[in-house]
């Protein structure tokens, strides 16, 4: 048990830090950070758009720091909010937003295929599935312990 813990948490925490370190390698080529990145992702699978709310849960971030990333966002000119003051109107990409999230799309992908190497599609599903399970599993037992 204990050295399945070890390897649990060694795998995901150097996993994290390399997603950390490459979020923040590729976005300073647009003057941000990696949680513009991730709204910049959802917003751009999501065209109907997202409220901050929603993408503060997407991005696992608390909403003190998707206001702030919105509001920078919003001053470049990469999201738009039919209503500024209202937190519960949806955020949409503006045509510049749309142009760089492709670009970032497409370093996902290639950081995606990257750390994929040498996985058969099967291995790729039983993890994605493993993972996904293991999160669930984890949630479950942190609220039942509340």
């Amino acid at each position: 048990m204990i050295h399945r813990f070890e390897s649990f948490i060694s795998g995901i925490t150097v996993c994290y830090k390399y997603i950390q370190r490459i979020k923040s390698i590729e976005m300073v080529e647009f003057g941000m950070k990696g949680t513009h990145a991730m709204c910049l992702f959802y917003l751009h699978h999501n065209p109907q758009g997202l409220t901050a709310s929603q993408l503060s849960t997407l991005c696992g971030e608390d909403k003190a720091a998707i206001s702030r990333t919105i509001a920078d966002l919003r001053q470049q000119g990469y999201v738009c909010q039919e209503c500024a003051k209202n937190y519960r109107a949806p955020l949409t990409l503006s045509p510049k937003g749309l142009e760089v999230a492709e670009k970032v799309d497409t370093l996902i992908e290639t950081w995606v295929c990257a750390g994929g190497d040498g996985l058969t599609e099967q291995q790729r599903s039983d993890f994605y599935q493993s993972l996904a399970l293991i999160s669930q599993n984890l949630k479950n037992k942190m609220e039942r312990s509340k």
